[in-house]
């Protein structure tokens, strides 16, 4: 029979490597050393979805990260916020760069998982190691703070199983900043994180809304030559217009949408990472492809 305090001890230490499976350990050094490589990359889908910030990724989504951040996400094996938090961590300092405003504290914004996922899972996986990369930040000496002010403004389909472009199409217009969030990112660095990038959708989507915020301007709405509604899982989604600049000097070209009304739009090549506001908006994750890693392409 086994011992009570076996049992006793699998709710205070770790029943595996979370990357391996290796007994006792929330994550092996082998794996610890596959999420946590020497540099951190930058990294673009392919296709890049409009108004896509700089991403920085720690490692490749495969072998043990992929374990990990399953094991993580899925599984409940919440030790691994830690380790998780602390490959994220290298992320932020590669995406702020060095001596980049070192003085303004780093803002963390989380992309937020939808309702129904948080529900499933009993947590948020994004937002638990934005605050444990925050930590490590700040042991680093770096100014770091969470301000989690994105949150789901309508319910969005299930992601699994949709292209890159029916991503883009059923994110579109989902998220919204909280009353305030404008004031609360003010003066810092803001850094969109979350666990995985792998169309850059999500990023794509939580970039736009922070941008609105920053601008104080509502990026519009419309129908046009490459930015058509399309119907994804519960209805019709409308495709949002991922502006990332104030009018002036940008060209701007008027469309006409179906419902006859006059609405702007900003052509793809005329998007940029940052704001006139001088608010520029980078992104890191913990994982993504191996083949958006720039220095994987030939």
């Amino acid at each position: 029979m086994r011992p009570w305090w076996r049992d006793l001890t699998d709710l205070v230490l770790p029943a595996e490597c979370g990357g391996c499976g290796r007994p006792r350990t929330v994550l092996c050094p082998e794996c610890r050393t596959a999420l946590t490589p020497a540099r951190p990359g930058r990294v673009r889908p392919v296709p890049e979805p409009p108004g896509l910030p700089p991403v920085h990724a720690a490692a490749p989504y495969a072998d043990a990260v992929r374990a990990a951040l399953l094991a993580h996400k899925e599984r409940g094996a919440l030790a691994l916020a830690a380790p998780l938090g602390a490959a994220l961590a290298g992320a932020v300092r590669a995406a702020v760069g060095q001596g980049s405003g070192g003085a303004r504290p780093v803002l963390l914004v989380p992309v937020p998982s939808s309702r129904a996922a948080v529900r499933a899972r009993g947590h948020d996986p994004a937002r638990r190691i934005a605050f444990a990369a925050a930590g490590a930040l700040r042991r680093e000496g770096t100014p770091a703070r969470v301000v989690a002010v994105l949150r789901q403004g309508r319910p969005v389909a299930d992601q699994s199983g949709l292209d890159s472009g029916q991503r883009l199409a059923n994110l579109a217009g989902a998220l919204e900043a909280a009353a305030g969030a404008g004031r609360l990112l003010a003066g810092g660095r803001i850094v969109l994180v979350d666990d995985l990038m792998t169309t850059g959708a999500s990023l794509a989507e939580a970039a736009r809304a922070v941008r609105e915020v920053m601008t104080g301007q509502r990026l519009t709405e419309g129908v046009g030559e490459g930015a058509r509604g399309e119907t994804v899982g519960h209805g019709r989604v409308r495709a949002a217009v991922y502006g990332t600049t104030l009018r002036e000097g940008m060209g701007e070209r008027l469309i006409r949408s179906r419902d006859g009304r006059r609405e702007s739009v900003y052509d793809a090549s005329e998007m940029s990472a940052g704001t006139e506001t001088g608010h520029p908006v980078r992104a890191a994750v913990i994982a993504a492809p191996p083949d958006s890693f720039e220095i994987n392409r030939n």
